[in-house]
């Protein structure tokens, strides 16, 4: 596991690389798969979202490879700046790290890293992806807006 910063950020660079491709081609074929193809009249998703012109990223069409790059900035940006030293203090809090075995205090920083940037990542790629469900643009989507 790490041990010092640059270790820290070449760890997260890794995780937010592996976690990023399978949550956007995730959303992309399970979630919205069928909305996609029933939008389109196609038989496919891929090609559901190339008539398309891409994926609705704030109510403009953009390529997946571009929503790779938006969500991989947005999520090692709060996973350096928010997941892991959250997630280390919190752990800090419940276990000792002089006293507690390194594979349990690992495996607590791990889950509380989990528990941090997945409802994090979720709420960004909800507002991300807001227009593709329900047809708003992000101004309508604001109280009394």
């Amino acid at each position: 596991m790490p041990r010092n910063q640059f270790q820290r950020m070449v760890f997260a660079f890794i995780t937010v690389v592996i976690t990023v491709h399978a949550y956007v081609f995730f959303s992309l074929y399970v979630v919205h798969g069928r909305l996609f193809k029933e939008m389109t009249g196609e038989s496919g998703v891929l090609t559901a979202i190339n008539k398309m012109g891409g994926i609705p990223v704030f109510g403009k069409p953009i390529p997946i490879w571009a929503v790779i790059l938006i969500e991989f900035a947005l999520a090692y940006t709060l996973e350096v700046l928010l997941g892991s030293p959250l997630s280390f203090r919190l752990t800090c809090k419940n276990f000792h790290i002089k006293t507690t075995h390194p594979l349990l205090f690992e495996t607590a920083i791990i889950c509380t890293t989990v528990g941090i940037m997945c409802p994090s990542m979720s709420f960004i790629a909800a507002i991300l992806y807001i227009t593709i469900r329900v047809g708003l643009t992000c101004g309508r989507c604001l109280p009394n807006g």
